[in-house]
């Protein structure tokens, strides 16, 4: 007997036998690498993009576009109206390889059991759950252009039906101007209906299947369905009815904002309508806000505050320092222990508001800014002034005080070294453990100026510059002058 040899499958696209190192499957069918491209822009494909129809393979957008459900807004970048019945998906034999396939067998399941579609059992294997029941993978096909679903793009409509999201739209969704797919013109596709397109509403009834009380759309009480809800606050509204209650704005989840009246408002109109009113407050620009309300309208719509810091008074010495009311932690404001008012907390002379970086506290319990600091306790002469020029605050000359001493306070133990009155956090000096103001701290010979990098401190208890230590305290003799190798005779 001769031998046979094994016949090959023939490839769809050029009729030639495919090997195993060559092959590539697609709806039954084998085909070479090199011919597994799309029939209409010739894109090469794999398993995830691969469309099969009549032998042929596309890719998805082109059986879509081939194929696909036409109409207003189904088409890929143009809304251009097409007559296709969908004749192409209503053939009842299946021919694969030139054999046709009979249709399989099912069981059927009691009712109200099975398959939503045909009846028949479901197993686990090919199951897919829609509307709490479960469907036939094979049977999971939008009820109008039998197009493929998933969790998805499966709508579950009133009719008990699943839909895809373009055919849901059609059938169930807001129709007119400005609702299409792709593009705002008048949507007059006729869907699947003997009498043709029915006659359009200038305004859809989301309310006509009614909800039970407290649970469908807040604004018109309809039953809301997945395709269609917006979720604020817990509660499910209409597409079409979450805009604004005044403006009717289109509002989403960002511009969106909850009114105590339990409507919802674009965040202009909830700040005229439940926003603080007057001088400051418009949207936008600092005007006086009159949107047509009256000042007692105004007045009764928030909670009155008083002004007066002092209406609710505090114990004697647990109060505001300057005015005695009680001081709460929305409002306080710490100096030296003690809290103020933010209103109060200002300089005494100049009333300029301060913080804690401008606050100097005064020998008399209250608080100044630094310049008024300085003109009232800071030392006074030549040089201490806001300018290098002698100051006169009180109109008199400062010649009566040569030294700059303190004109009033007592004398302490615990006070400035030199001049013996108490010194402040806001001008002292530190020297080996003392406090010093900072006026007096100054070479005792000298008179110059000290800080940290050329203060002294002599044996006597006193503050020198380098120079006069080194003359008082230092080691003399030749070659310890000041800057000569000579004899010193000081």
């Amino acid at each position: 007997m001769p031998l046979q040899p094994i016949e090959s499958p023939k490839c769809p696209r050029c009729g030639k036998s495919v090997y195993a190192a060559e092959e590539r499957l697609a709806g039954g069918y084998v085909f070479h690498k090199n011919c597994f491209k799309c029939s209409m822009c010739n894109k090469s494909l794999d398993s995830t993009n691969c469309s099969e129809h009549d032998r042929e393979l596309y890719c998805k957008v082109c059986h879509g576009r081939k194929y696909g459900p036409k109409g207003y807004g189904f088409g890929t970048g143009a809304g251009t109206l097409s007559m296709d019945n969908g004749a192409q998906f209503q053939n009842g034999d299946v021919v694969r390889n030139g054999a046709r396939l009979e249709p399989r067998a099912i069981a059927r399941a009691p009712e109200g059991e099975g398959c939503p579609r045909c009846g028949g059992y479901v197993y686990a294997a090919e199951q897919m759950l829609a509307r709490g029941r479960a469907w036939h993978k094979e049977c999971f096909k939008c009820g109008t252009c039998k197009k493929g679903l998933d969790s998805i793009l499966c709508c579950e409509a009133p009719d008990k039906n699943i839909y895809c999201k373009g055919c849901y739209a059609k059938q169930f969704g807001p129709k007119g101007y400005g609702y299409g797919q792709g593009g705002g013109a008048l949507q007059s596709d006729c869907y699947a209906t003997d009498d043709g397109a029915p006659s359009m509403r200038a305004a859809i009834e989301v309310d006509r299947i009614r909800a039970r009380p407290g649970e469908g759309c807040p604004r018109c009480g309809g039953a809301v369905f997945a395709a269609e809800q917006k979720l604020s606050k817990g509660r499910e509204w209409h597409k079409k009815c979450y805009n604004c209650k005044d403006c009717h704005k289109t509002l989403d989840s960002i511009n969106a904002s909850d009114g105590p009246d339990g409507d919802v408002y674009c965040r202009t109109c909830y700040g005229k309508k439940w926003g603080p009113h007057g001088y400051g407050f418009a949207c936008g620009s600092g005007f006086l806000q009159t949107d047509g309300l009256t000042e007692e309208q105004i007045s009764s719509s928030r909670p009155f505050i008083n002004p007066d810091t002092t209406s609710i008074k505090a114990p004697e010495g647990e109060g505001c320092p300057r005015c005695g009311g009680a001081v709460f932690a929305a409002e306080q404001q710490l100096s030296k222990g003690k809290m103020w008012h933010k209103k109060c907390y200002s300089c005494t002379d100049c009333h300029r508001p301060l913080d804690s970086v401008l606050a100097c506290d005064g020998p008399d319990g209250d608080i100044y800014c630094k310049a008024c600091y300085g003109k009232r306790y800071g030392p006074k002469g030549f040089g201490y002034g806001h300018a290098p020029t002698l100051v006169s605050t009180s109109g008199e000359s400062t010649i009566q005080f040569p030294d700059g001493g303190p004109l009033n306070g007592q004398k302490t133990s615990g006070g400035c070294p030199r001049c013996g009155f108490a010194v402040f956090a806001a001008e002292q000096m530190i020297s080996k453990s003392r406090i010093w103001h900072k006026r007096c701290f100054y070479c005792s010979d000298c008179r110059k100026s000290l800080d940290s990098t050329n203060l002294n401190d002599g044996p006597d208890g006193d503050i020198y510059c380098r120079s006069c230590y080194s003359r008082n305290f230092g080691p003399k003799g030749v070659g310890y002058g000041l800057g000569a190798g000579a004899l010193t005779t000081f």
